[in-house]
């Protein structure tokens, strides 16, 4: 129940600052910004500080910004026509610093996951700024006494025992030396998965057949390794930079597939806010980094999804600032509601679509 309250809180948390960083922007140049609201109406309460209306409201599926002019709101009024008379590129930064918080964001969370440690295969040898450090299985063969005992990718081996022997496990050679001396014999094993720890009992083979053993597995040694307050910001940039490229070329070749008659790649899937919750808890269950960094990604895609020029999104109303930046004069404001509002209405539907999907497979 924690987990479903922390993943809600964060899916949310995004949200808001993403339309936090659209209300500083506008704040920054002095145009006016009529509400801020964290969730939507019906309202709990608010309260008026200086020209804004700070509001709480009953439904928690993100924020609002309002500001008077960029749907089409209240063209007529003073408002509107301040915000219609600034710059482009002051309108176009506004729109804008809401997607670049979630880079921000990312960044930001990855600093902290590279300070906290970032899971990375070591030797047996290695000690140094190393935290969690485990023997984890990669791989079980077909019909090895680990894939019938249950065991799977992931797993970690904790400990080996038989008869009053007891050999807590913390490097790959020993794991190698246990079982090598003991083959064909049954022996018990301790392993943690997630936040699970269980013993199994199985018996070894009697050959060791090439890297995978008498167990029937492959194994690394694997640890968190943590950076200094200097080098993790440094990491958690460039990460999100590169984690920006793989978002984009993962899509390009999503759409390449689809469009050229490949269908959907092996592997992808479309998920909504169930499937995302779903995932978030799966990673809340491994560890507090690999939840940061899916938080990260997160919003790595958020960003990449609101740039993209579909109306209704970010991208969308920057084509439009465009459009009026090359012909001289404002778009019409109804046209262009209509057209978000049209877009807008589709995405929902899309949304549910996969919302249902995503129920579903819970079940």
């Amino acid at each position: 129940m924690i987990t479903i309250i922390i993943t809600i809180v964060s899916i949310v948390g995004l949200l808001v600052l993403h339309e936090l960083g659209h209300f500083l922007i506008a704040k920054y140049f002095k145009i006016k910004v009529e509400e801020f609201g964290v969730g939507y109406p019906p309202k709990i309460f608010g309260k008026k500080i200086g020209e804004t209306i700070y509001s709480l409201n009953w439904l928690p599926f993100g924020a609002f910004v309002k500001i008077p002019g960029p749907d089409g709101e209240g063209e007529e009024t003073e408002d509107a026509k301040d915000y219609e008379g600034r710059p482009a590129w002051q309108k176009a930064a506004v729109l804008l610093g809401g997607v670049v918080s979630f880079w921000i964001i990312a960044a930001i969370l990855l600093t902290i996951v590279f300070s906290m440690g970032v899971p990375r295969a070591i030797s047996d040898t290695e000690t140094e700024n190393l935290v969690n450090v485990k023997v984890q299985i990669l791989a079980t063969s077909p019909d090895s006494p680990a894939r019938l005992a249950g065991l799977k990718s992931g797993d970690v081996i904790s400990e080996f025992r038989i008869g009053d022997l007891v050999v807590p496990i913390e490097t790959v050679l020993e794991v190698q030396e246990f079982t090598k001396e003991h083959k064909g014999e049954e022996i018990i094993i301790l392993i943690n998965r997630a936040e699970e720890s269980f013993e199994s009992s199985l018996v070894l083979r009697a050959d060791s057949p090439g890297e995978e053993g008498s167990l029937g597995v492959i194994i690394v040694r694997t640890a968190d390794r943590s950076y200094s307050w200097k080098e993790a910001p440094i990491l958690g940039i460039k990460a999100t930079g590169d984690l920006t490229v793989q978002v984009i070329l993962g899509w390009f070749n999503v759409l390449k597939s689809l469009f050229t008659g490949g269908g959907m790649p092996d592997g992808v899937q479309f998920v909504g806010p169930i499937g995302i919750g779903s995932l978030l808890n799966q990673a809340a269950k491994i560890g507090v980094n690999y939840f940061l960094q899916f938080i990260a990604m997160l919003a790595i895609y958020l960003a990449v999804l609101n740039i993209l020029p579909i109306p209704a999104l970010d991208g969308g109303r920057l084509v439009f600032l465009a459009v009026e930046k090359i012909k001289g004069s404002p778009i019409n404001k109804k046209i262009e509601q209509r057209v978000n509002g049209t877009v807008f209405l589709i995405l929902l539907l899309l949304m549910a679509f996969v919302t249902i999907k995503d129920v579903s497979n819970l079940f």
